[in-house]
């Protein structure tokens, strides 16, 4: 345990999953957040660090058939996962919660003006997130899977457009830090997604759709930024080395 908590909460992550449900637990973001200390994440949460690492070490001493070592997978089957998991969830989602939060703006707004607030975060997100995916289905993904395949067969790489595969990442880790803030915000208005009493069944669906969301971000974040980026970069210096 001593080795697990002297990494940041992103390489605990990485190593074993299950670390995930207890910082999700505690209110603490491993992903857009992940290069922290646990002692930084609790002072920034006020949370006991001892509180903390016990529930970590009950977490890691348990066995699940739940669990999936995504840090084992190469790097094209894990950018593949990602984009057929994840980015096809975002994309069926969206029309769905943008039907649903204009409905509840609409009806429920002027008793509750936090719903605008939270509906033009909404939007704002599912663009700038779209356009992500996009860019990383069209730029970044492919010469990753170049990338495997030129070591697999030990064929030599051509250098992509962007340079280095460190200037994409740099793009899309900062992309990924603006989608969290503006979930951050989001859980702040809607009381960690907690639907008012006189909420209708709309509104409930609607906040727990959005939970579902951003627990869905946060994995996708999380396999992106802590395993498949610096695997990436990794990967790239190995290749650069062997020419």
């Amino acid at each position: 345990m001593e080795k697990t908590i002297e990494r940041t909460i992103g390489q605990i992550v990485a190593d074993d999953y299950r670390s995930a449900a207890v910082f999700e637990k505690f209110g603490i973001d491993f992903c857009c957040n992940g290069n922290r200390s646990i002692e930084a994440a609790c002072e920034q949460k006020e949370v006991k660090v001892g509180e903390l690492k016990k529930a970590l070490e009950t977490a890691l001493t348990e066995t699940t058939n739940a669990t999936t070592d995504y840090n084992s997978w190469p790097l094209d089957l894990l950018a593949d996962y990602i984009e057929k998991k994840h980015h096809r969830y975002v994309e069926a989602k969206i029309p769905v919660l943008k039907q649903y939060l204009d409905k509840i703006v609409k009806v429920h707004g002027a008793q509750h003006p936090e719903l605008q607030k939270i509906n033009e975060l909404f939007m704002a997100s599912a663009g700038e997130f779209t356009m992500h995916m996009k860019k990383e289905e069209l730029m970044l993904f492919p010469f990753i899977r170049k990338m495997v395949r030129a070591q697999n067969n030990d064929e030599p790489l051509d250098a992509p457009r962007f340079g280095t595969v460190k200037n994409p990442i740099q793009t899309m880790m900062h992309e990924h830090d603006n989608e969290g803030e503006n979930f951050r915000q989001i859980e702040a208005l809607s009381n960690n997604y907690t639907p008012p009493t006189d909420g209708c069944n709309t509104y409930k669906v609607t906040f727990a759709l959005l939970k579902e969301f951003q627990d869905d971000l946060h994995i996708h974040i999380h396999l992106e930024n802590n395993i498949l980026f610096p695997k990436a970069e990794e990967l790239e210096k190995q290749l650069e080395s062997s020419k």
